[in-house]
């Protein structure tokens, strides 16, 4: 009995650390709006005034604080924003790309002999992601979820839908 709780503890701790599944949501579920806050790791769907979801400790990039200003600056955008949904993958894995850069994004990139960059987009990753140990993975700008969330988040959030990414 001794040998069954010596191996019990550990395999329950490992258990443990797998990425959770988000929370069910109801059927016909569909979001209107999402809002990211970067400063808090979190983005959050809504149905008019209602929170639909909130995902935790979400990836943004490899500097994450600051605003997204130029191509390869590693920074995810701050502004409006709509979601774009692109071809389906044929690995299936969802996404959502974000219409970044707006008019805003490109004037002060142009006025600066840049480029502001592009190709912005919320995924899922395969693999547990290493949430907050270290430094956050470089993503470039992305917004990374767990590939669980990013289903979910994939499932309820219509073409077109505004997207505010806040500071």
């Amino acid at each position: 009995m001794r040998a069954l709780s010596f191996f019990a503890v550990p395999l329950l701790a490992l258990a443990g650390c797998s990425a959770p599944q988000p929370t069910p949501l109801p059927t016909g579920s569909k979001a209107d709006r999402i809002v990211v806050v970067k400063h808090q790791g979190w983005l959050t769907a809504y149905s008019g005034e209602d929170e639909l979801v909130t995902y935790f400790n979400i990836d943004l990039g490899g500097a994450p604080a600051g605003r997204k200003r130029f191509d390869g600056d590693g920074m995810v955008p701050e502004g409006e924003y709509v979601i774009v949904r692109p071809k389906p993958d044929p690995r299936d894995l969802p996404t959502l790309s974000i219409s970044y850069p707006n008019a805003a994004d490109r004037a002060y990139a142009t006025k600066r002999g840049r480029s502001a960059g592009g190709g912005i987009v919320i995924y899922g990753a395969l693999e547990p992601m290493a949430r907050y140990v270290g430094s956050r993975h470089k993503t470039d700008g992305d917004i990374g979820l767990s590939h669980a969330e990013m289903r979910q988040l994939y499932e309820i959030t219509p073409d077109g839908i505004p997207v505010a990414i806040l500071p």
